[in-house]
């Protein structure tokens, strides 16, 4: 069992909690077996999440890795007591458990493929989708693009490196952002991250964005919880004739239930059902439409399957949320996404924001704004081990070791503070 912690470039971008560091955090976990049949996968990572998966390894080296019924188990027991109940009140989730177990399963799922000379989404129950759709994720965002240790080289077409690079903080510069995210990847829809502005502005970006890009193309907003009912309602109002989904305008259960009766439009959360333990509350309360489900924080992409089909019985639609990663998370996400049917909507994913790679090849190629689910046995992926170990070297040098959106915010604003309901 190899642990590489990685750091990748980021820019600054804008959130409910502050800002995002010039490095994303990610660590690459790689298992092999006695006859040498390699596995890998990707989680976010920060010092703790780390540690944990060091203090799981004397449960995971020597197990089978087809019997992960039993592997999580062993790292229920190994945890019991020391894993927080909830996620936390940053977009992120925080707890440690739900992210050694989705690592180790990737992994194992990956040398499974190999073995067998299946792939992943195979070994899921198969494949009811051959490509994978995926959204345009905009943010406001501080002008750069990330990185103070010599990363200059952006392999992404000129008018996106650009884009990239600028500042983005109206309507006018999220329209300029998303056309050239769109032309370089050729994604339909279109999700801005709010909470960060005052609500009308970012209100104005959205009908901006619907006049530039008309009605055929769907509309998604974040404010990542940090509105008021009111708020959420008054706004939500404004805009519910041009959303495909409204996503965590408020924080809680019973504050979305509240909005979701007083507008009538599809509400959608990464935020207030979390976890399998919150449905049957969400089912109660009527908290949200759409549960956009990650296998980093559900415990796997096996779990992932099952909460669509909990979705599929309770009348609830399934996707997908994001955070800043490489490669191997976005393939794990499209053999997911192609084993659920009842996933409705294109998934949110950080991957045009990020530039640097760990997997053989480089860069994974969008085809108008799609993923070909891959054929090759496992992931369909490998590691390219000299970029393993320079952004292995860069984690070394960056010196980031938690994710601090606040911290980040302070270095631009001293005075600023998170609340969890701004607005």
């Amino acid at each position: 069992m190899s642990i590489t912690p990685i750091a990748v470039t980021d820019p600054p971008l804008r959130n409910a909690v502050g800002l995002h560091a010039p490095f994303a955090l990610r660590t690459i976990i790689e298992l092999v077996t006695e006859d040498k049949v390699s596995g890998v996968s990707e989680i976010p990572g920060n010092v703790d999440i780390n540690a944990a998966l060091e203090d799981a390894r004397e449960v995971i080296v020597g197990a089978d890795p087809f019997q992960l019924n039993g592997l999580k188990l062993a790292l229920d027991d190994r945890f019991a007591g020391s894993e927080p109940d909830q996620r936390g009140d940053n977009p992120w989730d925080e707890r440690r458990l739900v992210h050694v177990f989705s690592a180790i399963e990737v992994a194992c799922l990956d040398i499974a493929g190999k073995i067998t000379g299946r792939p992943v989404v195979d070994l899921l129950g198969g494949m009811v989708r051959e490509r994978v759709p995926f959204a345009a994720y905009l943010f406001y965002k501080f002008e750069g693009a990330g990185g103070e240790l010599g990363f200059k080289t952006d392999p992404h077409a000129a008018a996106w490196a650009a884009a990239r690079q600028a500042e983005a903080l109206d309507p006018e510069s999220i329209v300029a952002q998303a056309r050239a995210m769109c032309e370089e990847f050729g994604f339909v829809p279109l999700k801005l991250k709010a909470g960060v502005l005052e609500p009308q502005i970012e209100v104005d970006t959205m009908f901006a964005l619907r006049e530039a890009f008309g009605p055929h193309v769907p509309l998604r907003i974040d404010p990542n919880g940090v509105w008021s009912v009111e708020t959420s309602i008054e706004y939500g109002r404004k805009m519910k004739d041009i959303l495909e989904y409204y996503e965590d305008p408020t924080r809680g259960q019973e504050a979305m239930a509240r909005v979701r009766k007083a507008l009538g439009i599809p509400m959608a959360t990464n935020m207030c059902t979390t976890s399998f333990d919150d449905i049957p509350r969400s089912i109660r309360l009527g908290s949200e439409d759409i549960i956009l489900s990650d296998h980093h924080f559900w415990g796997g992409l096996r779990a992932s399957v099952e909460l669509g089909r909990i979705c599929q019985t309770f009348g609830r639609r399934l996707s997908m949320h994001s955070n800043s990663h490489v490669g191997i998370s976005l393939m794990a996400m499209v053999h997911m996404a192609a084993a659920i049917p009842n996933i409705a909507y294109a998934l949110d994913t950080h991957y045009p924001w990020q530039c640097e790679e760990v997997i053989a090849g480089g860069r994974v190629e969008f085809e108008e704004g799609t993923i070909r689910v891959p054929r090759e046995p496992g992931l369909g992926v490998e590691l390219d081990r000299e970029a393993l170990a320079k952004l292995h070297d860069n984690f070394l040098k960056c010196g980031i070791t938690h994710r601090d959106d606040v911290g980040e915010m302070k270095k631009v604003h001293p005075d600023w503070e998170f609340k969890p309901i701004r607005w």
